[in-house]
């Protein structure tokens, strides 16, 4: 059977991450999905890619449509879904084009809950790139030429809203090894290293779905 990798990038803000998960797609010769992932979301589903950009990876605190229970056996494209709070309808488009993609051939998808979408597709090697509060802080600071306590105060609460986001859509901790397959930490191996890690174990995916289709 065919191995197409489908790697999926969560990550700490100032990590890295998304940096990792560009060169890792230019590595592997694969596409890559970031903000790209909005636009594809946007044609999908007819929704406004601003507006799909405003609600990115954002949770309202006030929302009540609970998303836990199965959104792969969801209801029909009718009223219910029209009912929904915008931010719901947003993640759900994402949730679909996500699931088109990964089933498409070999891709990088950064962020939105991308490792729970895919949490029963084949070939997922589900990622997570962190760093120290040092290496971030100054790799913010270097990029946006923001102060050290400034960049902090930013990358908290950037974390913070990422952790929301991801608790409330899927069933598991932002952050908890037990979500991923593989964590890197960018601080100890830097950006090339985290590549070279991630593109390695995808390797070692492969090698192992292979001996198990000749085992059976």
């Amino acid at each position: 059977m065919k191995f197409d990798p489908i790697i999926t990038v969560g990550r700490q803000y100032g990590s890295g991450g998304r940096e990792v998960a560009k060169k890792l797609a230019e590595v592997m010769n694969i596409s890559f999905y970031d903000k790209e992932l909005l636009a594809e979301a946007s044609k999908d589903s007819g929704i406004c890619q601003e507006v799909m950009e405003t609600y990115d990876e954002k949770q309202e605190k006030k929302s009540f449509f609970t998303m836990i229970g199965g959104i792969q056996g969801r209801m029909d494209p009718g009223s219910m879904y029209l009912e929904m709070p915008l931010n719901q309808r947003i993640f759900l488009a994402q949730f679909d084009t996500i699931r088109r993609i990964a089933d498409e051939g070999p891709c990088v998808i950064v962020g939105r809950c991308a490792d729970y979408v895919l949490r029963d597709h084949r070939n997922v090697l589900n990622v997570f790139v962190k760093a120290d509060m040092e290496t971030r802080v100054k790799r913010i600071t270097r990029l946006y030429g923001l102060d050290p306590m400034k960049a902090e105060e930013t990358i908290r609460k950037a974390d913070k809203q990422r952790s929301t986001y991801y608790n409330y859509y899927a069933t598991g901790t932002w952050g908890d090894v037990n979500n991923y397959h593989l964590c890197v930490d960018t601080g100890a191996v830097g950006i090339e290293g985290a590549v070279e890690l991630i593109r390695r174990a995808t390797e070692l995916q492969r090698e192992k779905a292979e001996d198990e289709d000749i085992k059976w």
